[in-house]
């Protein structure tokens, strides 16, 4: 691995507050869970295929093994809904369109409390690229095996369920973990959930989300979403004992299922260790995961856990989206912004093949200082500038180079 590995030795060393010696949550577990769900065999886990019906079977199985209760709609592991699936990429959805039956893989412990702490990731990915959201210039046919996203988040679902059931504390609050399908095509399973939940909802003290937590970066930085959502938050994640480079997000809302929770006034943490050039591509493999660091960010969520469990239920706090002034914009230049980025302007992580932004000459690394007319200072700037364009337009972006500006020309 090309990124630092925590030895188990030294792992349970350094957190030895947090973990006793029992502790389950070992990089050998965490990397067999992902190689299976990532394999070829289970064809990208689209939502409601047979090889994203195997994962499913695969992480009940998992659930049964650690002794949890099954907490599904049917009196099984499975809570089963369907929907019909947008027909196009824009989000039209054609009214005869055949309906799509898939499930959310759902688990509990019960501690006797009176709250319950969710734990939860999604497990489907974009199968053979026929959704429309591959960010590959020819995807169609080819096994996209999400293995960071996100069955990354997934592993560590199973794992922490694991390691809250089998050790020695019991906790102050009982645990519902959940794996979601449908969250590539619009956080379908979270929602269905939250619609038509198991438990009562209003009992919550939390939700907690990880989404693609397999590639932390030599600066191992970690974004945490929904900070603001609790007056607890803060204070706890200022208070880990890690190693990690915290960057806070205040906002309740955003592109995982965290959002579906936040929307019935519960309050959410979503930990994500930033975006990718393997980012919705057949690249996101399960050699490109740095286990170690899955292991370390796992290791700071359930410090979190811990922590928080200690307390009441904790009070909901409404917050401001930091997509609720985002304009609309009818194109893309095909860049992958890096969320973790804490400079001035717009840190460019990735470039797709055969977009404007690709054919412009733009490279991974640019950092994006001007779109047209607009100074670009943050994600926020970009997006007002794109939405100036449509298709057919010709402007300029301005990027840094290393210590060069340089001025480019493209057309959307």
């Amino acid at each position: 691995m090309k990124f630092f590995v925590l030895t188990v030795t030294t792992f349970l060393l350094a957190l030895s507050s947090v973990f006793c010696q029992e502790s389950l949550v070992s990089e050998k577990k965490v990397h067999s869970h992902v190689a299976y769900l990532a394999s070829d065999k289970l064809q990208g886990r689209c939502t409601g295929t047979p090889a994203e019906l195997k994962a499913a079977k695969y992480i009940a199985k998992q659930f049964q093994k650690i002794g949890l209760t099954p907490k599904g709609n049917d009196g099984s592991y499975f809570h089963k809904f369907s929907f019909k699936k947008s027909s196009d990429p824009h989000g039209g959805v054609d009214p005869n369109a055949k309906q799509v039956f898939s499930q959310n893989v759902v688990a509990y412990l019960d501690n006797g409390a009176a709250n319950t702490i969710v734990i939860g990731a999604h497990y489907d990915h974009l199968g053979l690229g026929y959704d429309h959201n591959s960010l590959d210039a020819n995807p169609e046919g080819k096994i996209h095996n999400g293995a960071d996203d996100n069955a990354s988040g997934t592993a560590a679902v199973i794992e922490m369920a694991r390691y809250f059931a089998k050790n020695s504390v019991k906790e102050q609050h009982n645990f519902l973990f959940i794996c979601f399908s449908g969250e590539e095509l619009g956080l379908y399973g979270s929602k269905k959930y939250t619609e038509s939940p198991t438990i009562d909802l209003s009992k919550v003290s939390f939700m907690i989300n990880m989404d693609m937590i397999g590639r932390l970066n030599a600066e191992k930085k970690l974004l945490v979403g929904g900070v603001g959502t609790a007056p607890d938050f803060v204070p706890t994640l200022k208070g880990l004992k890690t190693e990690l480079s915290l960057k806070l997000d205040s906002a309740g809302v955003g592109p995982s299922d965290h959002t579906s929770f936040y929307l019935k006034n519960i309050p959410v943490l979503f930990f994500f260790t930033g975006q990718h050039s393997d980012y919705h591509k057949p690249s996101d493999d399960v050699d490109k995961i740095n286990f170690g660091g899955e292991i370390q960010v796992i290791n700071a969520v359930a410090e979190v856990v811990q922590t928080l469990d200690k307390q009441s239920k904790l009070k909901f706090q409404e917050t401001k989206s930091s997509e609720a002034n985002t304009p609309s914009f009818k194109v893309t230049l095909g860049i992958m912004p890096d969320y973790t980025w804490e400079g001035e302007g717009l840190h460019v992580d990735g470039v797709t093949d055969g977009k404007p932004a690709s054919k412009a000459g733009l490279l991974k690394g640019d950092i994006i200082i001007g779109l047209g007319e607009v100074t670009v200072k943050n994600i926020q700037d970009y997006m007002k500038g794109l939405s100036m364009f449509k298709k057919g337009d010709t402007t300029n972006v301005k990027v840094k180079r290393g210590k060069e500006e340089k001025t480019m020309s493209v057309t959307f």
